[in-house]
């Protein structure tokens, strides 16, 4: 028996190492994806188990989406990025950390799903809000994301100020009118999950202006019938860019995991998860499904009315920018 002992440790050595080495992932991601990434970590890990035979374990860490871009820029080691505005994949391009070229990666300009800006009420709508105009009565306290530190923020603003402008006002009478805005908000939250605890747990605010998908976190963490949706007239599609962290996956050898993990969120079950958590999807047959959920609005573009998020970046968002002359904290 005693000569056996030496084999039966080697084996358990190898066992442990083989443990540890099992492939892990960390997708670095906006605020209010958590709980779609956590369905759709369960179901990629399954399939790459069904299909290869490999053990993945994927970690997720979420925060404003800028906030998180500058989290990796400054060495969290994500192995991918999923945000919600572009300008943030595109400032870690800028740092080398992602491909200069990682619009071009992935289908739709690297972009898997949409989404877009609605308003949530509390239950009733006691201050009868139906469209942007609501907004800027006296009065109505607005809740909503800071632009300076998340993209759910930054489409909150570009929404408003695209309302305007598809109604055919000019770019004074949107700022004008996001001025007004802004005047009743109480507080700006640092990302979409703060903005939420704002108005839900803190009770601040009579509407949150939010991605449509919040509506089904609210429901799913709050309770049904907390809060209405309220679809406005129109508002903006909002895109969820991704990319693969080069820097990360070089180094750690992931590189064909990180692309399996991105490429998988355009398959049907990818879509189908999205849609389940108020995700747009870019698949026709699965936003049909889901008609009853993402309902019909006009939807503009941020190149209809700023040229690009880049652009936008510039004008409104960075210091001394529109945002800063439009708003004053409180």
């Amino acid at each position: 028996m005693k000569k056996n002992i030496p084999h039966l440790l080697a084996v358990l050595a190898l066992s442990t190492s083989a443990l540890a080495s099992a492939q892990s992932l960390l997708n670095v991601s906006y605020d209010v994806s958590r709980e779609f990434y956590k369905d759709y970590n369960a179901a990629f890990v399954a399939h790459t188990r069904k299909t290869t035979g490999k053990e993945l374990k994927v970690d997720q860490s979420h925060a404003g989406s800028s906030a998180q871009a500058r989290a990796v820029a400054d060495g969290l080691e994500a192995d991918v990025v999923s945000f919600n505005t572009t300008t943030d994949i595109d400032f870690l391009a800028s740092k080398g950390v992602v491909a200069a070229d990682w619009t071009k990666r992935f289908p739709n300009g690297a972009s898997p799903t949409t989404s877009t800006m609605l308003f949530l009420v509390r239950n009733g709508n006691p201050k009868g809000i139906k469209d942007w105009d609501d907004l800027i009565k006296p009065g109505v306290q607005v809740v909503v994301v800071n632009p300076k530190t998340g993209g759910n923020g930054r489409m909150a603003y570009l929404a408003a100020w695209g309302y305007v402008r598809s109604k055919g006002g000019s770019d004074a009478q949107a700022a004008e009118f996001v001025g007004k805005l802004y005047k009743n908000v109480p507080v700006l939250a640092r990302g979409g999950r703060d903005a939420t605890g704002i108005f839900l747990q803190r009770n601040i605010g009579d509407v949150l202006v939010t991605f449509e998908s919040e509506v089904v976190s609210v429901d799913r963490e709050f309770g049904a019938g907390k809060v209405d949706a309220v679809h406005p007239s129109a508002s903006i599609v909002a895109e969820n860019p991704v990319a693969v962290v080069e820097r990360t996956v070089q180094k750690k050898g992931t590189a064909a995991e990180a692309r399996a993990y991105l490429d998988y969120l355009y398959s049907d079950e990818g879509q189908e998860i999205a849609a389940r958590h108020g995700i747009r999807p870019r698949s026709e047959a699965v936003l049909k499904k889901y008609a009853s959920t993402f309902k019909p609005l006009k939807l503009f573009t941020v190149a209809d009315y700023f040229g690009s998020l880049a652009e936008a970046q510039k004008v409104h968002f960075n210091d001394g920018g529109k945002f800063d002359q439009l708003y004053t904290v409180k």
